[in-house]
């Protein structure tokens, strides 16, 4: 699905406000990363929960993966309900309060994560490698020029 973009000027690309792009951006992703994770029944939370968890079994405590985890949730969802319905789904278990996700909950991310990679996909259609390391770069160096944190997250 590779669109073609109208052209402009520098000067007139130059002058265009980078919130809105940025903003347009954003809602653009985030809106078609949510509506793909929706098909398995998901939130962002679910998913960042289950890649944690994955990525480190036995480490993550509710409380961690909250105080971890909370910064980037936008829509007010408690991470308490998204831990008990991974639970009740059978995807996650707590030994002693340490997260581990179960063979079920492992096809699930699995499932979530090829869901994803088609947005990401369609979403780095028509751009270089090097363009995309440009754009986070300029993006980095926008935040850090605010007060934010221009380093990756952890």
């Amino acid at each position: 699905m590779n669109v073609t973009l109208k052209e402009y000027s520098q000067e007139q690309l130059a002058a265009q406000p980078i919130g809105a792009w940025s903003g347009e951006a954003y809602r653009q992703v985030v809106g078609a990363l949510r509506a793909q994770l929706g098909v398995e029944g998901l939130t962002q939370p679910h998913w960042w929960t289950l890649n944690h968890v994955a990525g480190e079994p036995g480490r993550w405590t509710r409380a961690a993966l909250i105080e971890r985890l909370a910064k980037y949730e936008d829509l007010g969802i408690d991470f308490a309900g998204v831990f008990d319905d991974l639970v009740a789904r059978g995807w996650l278990t707590e030994d002693s309060g340490a997260m581990t996700l179960t063979e079920a909950g492992e096809a699930g991310r699995i499932r979530a994560r090829e869901r994803n990679l088609r947005v990401h996909h369609q979403t780095h259609e028509g751009i270089s490698s090097a363009d995309f390391v440009t754009t986070i770069n300029v993006l980095r160096r926008m935040v850090a020029n605010l007060g934010g944190n221009g380093d990756l997250p952890d």
